[in-house]
């Protein structure tokens, strides 16, 4: 039998899972499609189109990583557990 500590551990591990392997995909669809859409461009047309969809995909590819990896430029690492553990703190 699973203690409430036990169970709350167990769904943020398997929620964490999830994210990560929502960011896998989404790099393996990024990793897929922006070389075909570069074929597509460099047969049919004279310009680079292509960089637009790379740099804005990439850009949310990068942001989504920073997410799913607690990596925040302005607020640092687990920023939010600690500020979580701060007002537990306060508030007993």
């Amino acid at each position: 039998m699973k203690t409430l500590h036990q169970e709350g551990r167990y769904l943020r591990a398997k929620e964490r899972v999830q994210e990560e392997k929502s960011f896998y995909s989404n790099l393996t669809a990024y990793c897929m499609v922006i070389p075909m859409l570069g074929l597509v461009n460099y047969y049919t047309t004279g310009f680079y189109w292509i960089v637009f969809p790379a740099l804005g995909w990439g850009l949310g590819l990068v942001l989504h990583a920073m997410k799913v990896f607690g990596f925040n430029l302005f607020l640092g690492k687990n920023w939010e557990e600690r500020k979580i553990a701060e007002y537990m703190k306060d508030a007993i």
